[in-house]
């Protein structure tokens, strides 16, 4: 695809420092050659806005890809990732360590808006764009700051940009240029080796340059930040300026013309042992300027005191904290530390006891997978990883595995306080009453309960939103802020996935704890931002145990399907198609309900309408195929997944119509609306008592452990796949003596009426529904565009509409001004609450500013206490502002408020209705929206929102029918497995060696050499346990032997395979060609490792020099000696010494 760039006018040029013309933000890298391999992309990518917002997402992300691997090619502190992919470079932790941390979600973002652009249908604003831009902007600029011989301070001008059409272009268009980009790339490992030199420089460079360069942007001098912001912060963790905090301390041994330097602050313990020293910047100043000097004073106070105190450098607004003591790399927090805290990180220096050798109770977790998951997350703790992820599917003991794990951790002094979440009420109850049961020395406290203390409990249970409320309210005996920052040193997370992530992220950044996820979804089916909130690479989670291994291990049972299709859930009832009679019902049943056609769709069933036919054959179903037990005369307990509450009534009427004869309790309807429920649910549990079906709306769906369920109905379908893996999981347990004595539960069976398995068979992700914007939030954003739309000259100059301008921005601007201060979510989008109480900040709004607002401002607006109905209408009426002034269609809401204004024009009998009459009616015409201002539409908001409480709620009769219904026979299905990825398997493996080639063991197979038993056992070790499992090998290489598996990946040495054939080479023996026939020999042996079959002698490069048969006819000894030495080359790769 050919990039042609819209001209521009001359007055879109701004000048530069030296007063250059620039075309774009990036011109200023072009004159500096050493940045040759990324800023022609990067001047293409601002460019090509013009042409698409699509466009300049892809080139975007391309110019940053080039530029992370300029950072790779030519730093000597970076390590190379085993896959080079830009996904994988960011991630890598040397890379990390070395780039500002808030550029990270820069880099993140700018990947991800290309990676839509490409592969999603999704259409890609402007702004978006835009934002990607400014972000590579960023990126450069640190390159520039931290590489570069001069270096001058930029800011990003949007105002240069070109103006474009936000034009659609076809996906295979972008997918063209998107593939023909990165195709030409040369392999970092070599470009690394090329300039191995050059690399030393660069990152010794870079070292000077970040300790003698700086970014200055100064609006509020340094004591102005320390008493608006840093004195509060400190106050609030319950520190005492002047008792326990002391300021300008001064302190000795710096590397200055004086020796002496005065820390900003520091916070002392109870023993008059300095505890932490806190670096304090001005409040426009990136928080990491001060990480130096910060050191330095920590040098100092150790050489004085004998004991290294704790880092904080922060410029109010971001705090970042650096424990270099214990090895951490710095990482960003949301406030200081208490004294206790402090003070427990201190002791853990001394009292920590290495998680090496750990025991773990058999009490706990007694079976081998348990063990090594408990082992894989002391291991990663070890590593100075905070964050780790458990796949284990439903049923394998993933609590008893969290639990083992805080005993390990409270044995060994590394947790204190611990958070468990979950989503729901039940969750949280059965897993506190598992950790009291499993340690009875842990104090424990349900958040939920109010008669329990969480102030004297080491362990707090809670579901999200309950601890989102707790941060905020709950206080200590002194009223201060119990839950603070660093009160927590551990937080599990039950059944964790990306919308549990992003609509409560607040807690996880709030808090500074390490976080423990857990989940039943297949590690290779849990999405992308899931391994990114844990900072892994996809696939590859902390330690994963899933359904296949459990069931081929005899931990869980596997189930089967029976799969069915009925007619009318799949394409609802249509009239034509009945017969005479049931035409007649039709009639009958529908003939009040203007509502209903003559066809009705698959979504109204088991929605409105509830067909008798259709349940009774799922029913009978059911009753005939279902596992039973006692001698096969009893149903074994089952759950049926219905749609919603008037479903599973219809199921459970149905039941007793069809068979009276097993009483009345034999099914009961399980859910939320039900009192006592959870007696309900305790009496299923119980294998001797009824009910032995329970029909479930959502409350059996996940976390209930019921061994004895034998059948499960799936009688809705489910769209989300985490979901649907823990609706399986209530199946999957074993259950001892079930059928009978010594007849244990073997496998369980699932049958299912709605396509679930057909449909995830196909989409394994499922359809996760993306977060969507609370109704609040849309309110608040689409009035700041509109705000922002306003400032265009046609407007500005208007009064009336600059009046309008000015009193959207009060609106918004209270809002932001009466955000509580104390909210531990508005302290930490702090910095931009006071951006955005100030007047002048709204003055001129450009795409960052909105992005700010949709990201850390309309979150935090609470809605007002008014009618829903009203609220809805001024989005209504806002969108259609946004669109006028966006040229955009308005055709649909313009629909609804004419709709709105017909029925309130049937309500005239009430005097508010009618006092509006006129602009009711007015609204109803064409005239008005030919000609309409979004003035006008703001009198018409006004008039028409109070109104909408009159209205008629629409309710939606239920119709109860028995037409005939036909359903498929049970077709058997496959389970679903999670499936391996082994290509990334096989990277790691193949990665590993070459990364490896001086390891003993692997440079004896490179030069020829046996190996003995030990090294063997390390290869196996290696290989079936650090880079993956032996069944991970066995799948994907088979059952080649270890060495003769290495040897292929990384050839041998030249040198060791001439002198195998030196025989031949030193003597006169052979002719030319026959020498050229064993030159062949050797260079194959050099790339392939082995000749594994002779066949290959008798195809290209050999057969062009003859074949061996014909080369040494008359001397078929030697032909026979060079065969031997092959396959004494291939006994080395295979044997041991």
């Amino acid at each position: 695809m050919e990039l042609h760039f819209a001209g521009r006018d001359a007055k879109c040029l701004q000048k530069d420092k030296r007063g250059d013309y620039m075309e774009t933000n990036f011109d200023y890298l072009l004159k500096k050659e050493e940045y040759a391999d990324f800023a022609k992309q990067a001047v293409e990518a601002e460019k090509s806005l013009s042409i698409s917002p699509a466009t300049c997402a892809i080139l975007s992300r391309r110019a940053l890809e080039l530029a992370v691997r300029f950072v790779f090619s030519y730093d000597a502190e970076l390590s190379l990732p085993y896959r080079d992919n830009v996904s994988s470079l960011i991630h890598e932790p040397t890379f990390r360590r070395i780039i500002e941390p808030r550029l990270f979600p820069m880099l993140k973002y700018t990947i991800h808006l290309g990676n839509v652009a490409v592969h999603t249908n999704n259409n890609i604003g402007r702004d978006e764009a835009i934002i990607a831009l400014r972000d590579l902007f960023e990126f450069c600029d640190w390159i520039d700051y931290s590489y570069s011989r001069e270096y001058d301070e930029k800011t990003y001008d949007e105002s240069i940009l070109a103006s474009g059409n936000e034009k659609r272009i076809k996906a295979d268009e972008l997918m063209k240029l998107y593939e023909g980009l990165s195709s030409k790339d040369k392999k970092l490992e070599s470009v690394l080796k090329e300039n191995e030199e050059l690399r030393e420089q660069m990152a010794k460079k870079r070292s000077q340059n970040v300790k003698t360069r700086e970014f200055h942007v100064d609006t509020i001098s340094e004591a102005e930040t320390r008493k608006r912001y840093i004195d509060v912060a400190l106050k609030e963790a319950g520190w005492v300026i002047g008792r326990n905090v002391t300021e300008e301390e001064p302190v000795t041994g710096m590397p200055n013309s004086t020796g002496t330097g005065y820390v900003d602050y520091v916070l002392w313990g109870k023993d008059n042992l300095p505890l932490a020293v806190v670096e304090a910047k001005k409040a426009s100043v990136d928080a990491m300027v001060g990480s130096q000097q910060a050191k330095l004073y920590a040098d100092c106070l150790q050489n004085k005191y004998n004991r290294r105190p704790l880092i904080f450098i922060t410029n109010g607004f971001e705090f970042f904290y650096t424990n270099d003591y214990m090895g951490y790399p710095r990482r960003e927090v949301s406030g200081f530390f208490t004294q206790e805290e402090l003070q427990l990180e201190m002791d853990g220096r001394t009292s920590r006891i290495p998680l090496e050798n750990i025991r773990i109770s058999d009490d706990i977790t007694n079976r081998p997978y348990q063990k090594e998951a408990v082992t894989a997350v002391c291991d990663a703790i070890t590593n100075k990883h905070r964050k780790m992820l458990i796949v284990q599917a439903t049923g394998s003991g993933k609590t008893r595995v969290s639990i083992s794990i805080v005993d390990v951790l409270r044995r060994h002094n590394y947790v204190k306080n611990i958070l468990f979440l979950a989503d729901r009420k039940a969750l949280v109850k059965q897993a506190k009453n598992n950790y009291t049961n499993l340690l009875p020395d842990l104090s424990c406290c349900n958040l939920l309960d109010n008669k329990e203390d969480p102030e004297s409990c080491r362990m707090i249970f809670s579901t999200y939103p309950t601890m989102m409320n707790a941060i905020d309210e709950r206080k200590n005996k002194y009223g201060e802020k119990l839950f603070s920052p660093g009160h927590f040193q551990l937080i599990i997370c039950d059944e964790v996935h990306r919308s549990i992530y992003k609509k409560y992220q607040e807690i996880f950044e709030y808090f500074d704890a390490m976080l423990l996820g857990m989940t039943a979804t297949p590690k290779n089916e849990i999405d992308k931002n899931t391994y990114g909130v844990f900072d892994l690479e996809r696939g590859v989670p902390t330690f994963a145990y899933e359904l296949e291994k459990a069931v081929e291990e005899g931990y869980l049972v596997n189930y089967s399907t029976l799969e069915y299709k009925s007619k009318i859930m799949e394409s609802g009832i249509h009239y034509d198609e009945l017969s005479d009679e049931e035409k007649e019902e039709y009639e009958d049943t529908f003939s009040d309900d203007d509502t209903v056609g003559d066809d009705i769709s698959g979504e109204a069933v088991n929605t409105w309408l509830f067909n008798a036919d259709t349940i009774d054959k799922v029913l009978r179903e059911l009753m005939e195929k279902g596992l039973k037990i006692e001698g096969g005369d009893k149903l074994g307990k089952t759950i049926i997944f219905a749609k919603n509450s008037l479903h599973a009534q219809a199921i459970v009427k149905r039941f007793n119509k069809l068979f009276p004869e097993y009483g009345g309790d034999f099914i009961k309807r399980i859910d939320y609306s039900i009192k006592y429920n959870d007696s309900l649910i305790d009496e299923f549990s119980t294998s001797d008592k009824m009910p032995q079906i329970a029909v479930s709306v959502d409350m059996l769906d996940t976390g209930i452990d019921i061994p004895e369920i034998l059948n499960l109905v799936f009688f809705k379908k489910v769209k989300s796949y985490a979901k649907f893996w823990q609706m399986i999981g209530r199946g999957t347990r074993l259950c001892p003596n079930l059928l009978g004595e010594g007849m244990d539960k073997e496998r369980f069976l699932i049958f299912d009426f709605c396509n679930n398995f057909e449909y995830f068979r196909v989409n394994k992700n499922g359809a996760e529904n993306g977060i969507t914007e609370s109704l609040n939030e849309k309110i608040y954003n689409t009035k700041a565009q509109i705000v922002r739309e306003l400032q265009a000259p046609v407007y500005s100059g208007d009064e009336i509409y600059a009046d309008y301008r000015k009193s959207l921005v009060d609106d918004l601007k209270k809002d932001v001004i009466s955000l509580n201060d104390d909210s531990f979510m508005v302290k930490r989008h702090l910095r931009y609450v006071e951006f955005f109480r100030a007047s002048s900040s709204w003055d001129n709004l450009e795409t960052i500013e909105i992005s700010d607002i949709r990201e850390h401002i309309a979150p935090l607006i609470r809605p007002k206490k008014e009618d829903e109905l009203a609220r809805r209408f001024d989005y209504l009426v806002y969108s259609i502002d946004l669109g006028l002034l966006q040229s955009k269609s308005i055709q649909s809401p313009v629909n609804i408020v004419v709709q709105t204004a017909e029925k309130l024009s049937a309500k005239y009998s009430i005097p508010q209705v009618e006092k509006k009459k006129e602009i009711i009616e007015k609204v109803q015409t064409n005239e008005f929206w030919d000609k309409v201002t979004i003035i006008e539409l703001d009198t018409v908001r006004e008039a028409l929102r109070g109104l909408l409480q009159y209205l008629d709620r629409q309710v939606r009769p239920i119709y109860y029918t028995n037409f005939t219904d036909s359903i498929t026979d049970g077709t058997p299905g496959e389970p679903l497995y999670g499936g391996n990825d082994l290509k990334n398997y096989r990277k790691k493996v193949e990665f590993y060696l070459k990364e490896h080639i001086d390891k003993l063991s692997v440079y004896k197979l490179k030069n020829n050499k046996k190996l003995t038993e030990t090294d063997l056992r390390e290869l196996e070790r290696i290989l079936w346990t650090e880079l993956g499992s032996k069944e991970d090998y066995i799948k994907e290489y088979g059952e080649t032997p270890i060495g003769r598996l290495v040897r292929k990946i990384v050839g041998v040495d030249r040198a060791a395979v001439n002198e195998a054939f030196s025989c031949f080479m030193s003597e006169e023996r052979l002719n030319i060609n026959q020498m050229r026939f064993v030159n062949l020999i050797v260079d194959y042996i050099v790339a392939n490792g082995n000749i594994e079959d002779n066949k290959v002698l008798m195809g290209e490069p050999f057969k062009s020099v003859g074949s061996i048969t014909t080369l040494f006819k008359d001397d078929m000894s030697t032909a026979k000696q060079i065969m031997e030495i092959v396959n004494q080359i291939k006994r080395n790769s295979e044997e041991i010494a």
